[in-house]
């Protein structure tokens, strides 16, 4: 097939880029045979360093589909000349501008070059026998031609994707590792700033659910192993304090919280409790939840983030509260005294209700001791603190 390298039709200028990839194409050797989609494959896992998306990824698979070898490589014919509506189709129905923009992209990393046509229509002249003389379209000779290096590049990107799975793994042990001791201390009675660790911890987990670049995680594992060295020092002195096991129970002091700090939508309201209505605990037993469980849920989307699984009741509900409650700094003791005054059901909502809004809340374990005493008197309307949180902007902003 005859080769000829033309300046883009229409208003495209002519680029260095262009002339580069051009020249590429015409003075490199005869090239090995290599399997497309290994390269492709390749290729993904080295897009970073090549500055393309998984959009273009997408177009450059479609483009390669319309070479009808299996190989590239040799002075075989590269080009290929689907129309835009063929390269959408393949595409899965890519709108037709975020196609060419796409294309573009990829012209312009010289990982394709493209053979305009007198009239900017791609298509192939052939001879009598059928074979193409002259082909407008584009050539897939530059991602060929650069092969050496999109593997070198893949290799590299494998490295740090290991490195960040390596550190994000010590990081997730770290923290597992400040989290129960800081809640060990807490159970203990031990002194030390349990439940603002804790609180700090939380929010390290939720930093660990986005996708962190290696620069971030490493902040982020410089900032869990200077909290688990700070829970390490308070315990070690603590049991140096204590030289025995009978400790006293001064986390209930440590709980101890300035209400005028908590929770706007869970502050005791005498006006309010008079129009709540009455759970079974004003009348001697434990209260059930008084609103359906899909709305519920709507309350607390931060705590179904840490589900393990669905939640199709209100006992998976309670069972994800009592997950939770040693994340955020509450002690066995004062769950279980939540339990007996509010039900497993209600004590496991109101876990997640508190986790909901745990940037305004001091000391979580001291607040759950509140809400039970008010429980303990039948002065405690959960639907109220639920229908509080579905009403509030985070919530709101969130379904919007």
């Amino acid at each position: 097939m005859e080769r000829l390298v033309t300046t883009p039709f229409g208003q495209r200028p002519v680029t260095a880029g262009l002339l580069k990839a051009a020249a590429r194409a015409n003075d490199a050797p005869a090239l090995p045979h290599i399997d497309k989609w290994e390269l492709l494959r390749t290729l993904c896992t080295a897009r970073a360093a090549f500055e393309i998306t998984d959009r273009e990824i997408g177009v450059l698979e479609a483009l390669l589909s319309f070479h009808p070898e299996k190989m590239l490589g040799g002075n075989a014919d590269m080009v290929v000349f689907p129309s835009n509506r063929a390269l959408t189709e393949r595409c899965h129905g890519m709108a037709e501008s975020t196609l060419r923009r796409h294309l573009a992209r990829l012209v312009d990393t010289g990982l394709i070059l493209r053979h305009d046509s007198p009239n900017g229509k791609r298509y192939a002249r052939r001879d009598p026998d059928g074979e193409v003389l002259r082909a407008f379209g584009f050539d897939l000779r530059p991602l060929l031609g650069r092969a050496p290096e999109i593997t070198q590049a893949a290799q590299v990107a494998r490295v740090a994707a290991e490195r960040l799975r390596s550190l994000r793994e010590q990081v997730s042990l770290q923290k597992r590792d400040a989290q129960k001791l800081a809640l060990y201390g807490l159970e203990q009675g031990y002194i030390g700033p349990w439940e603002d660790m804790l609180v700090d911890l939380l929010d390290v987990t939720r930093l660990m659910r986005r996708k962190l670049s290696l620069a971030e995680l490493e902040e982020v594992g410089a900032r869990v192993s200077e909290l688990l060295d700070q829970v390490l020092h308070f315990i070690s002195e603590a049991e140096e304090m204590s030289g025995n096991d009978a400790v006293s129970e001064r986390h209930y002091q440590n709980s101890n919280t300035d209400t005028s700090d908590l929770e706007p939508c869970l502050e005791k309201s005498r006006e309010a409790d008079v129009d709540a209505p009455k759970t079974a605990n004003s009348m001697g037993g434990k209260p059930e939840v008084p609103i359906p469980l899909g709305l519920v849920l709507r309350a607390v989307p931060e705590a179904l983030e840490y589900a393990q699984g669905p939640i199709n009741s209100f006992a998976d509900l309670s069972r994800l509260g009592a997950f939770l409650r040693g994340m955020i700094g509450i002690s066995p003791s004062a769950w279980d005294d939540a339990v007996d005054a509010m039900g497993p059901e209600v004590a496991g909502l109101t876990v997640c209700c508190l986790l909901q809004r745990i940037d305004d809340i001091r000391a979580p374990g001291g607040y759950l001791r509140k809400l039970t005493e008010q429980a303990q008197i039948g002065k405690y309307s959960v639907a109220r603190v639920v229908m509080a949180l579905i009403q509030s902007p985070a919530v709101a902003g969130r379904e919007n």
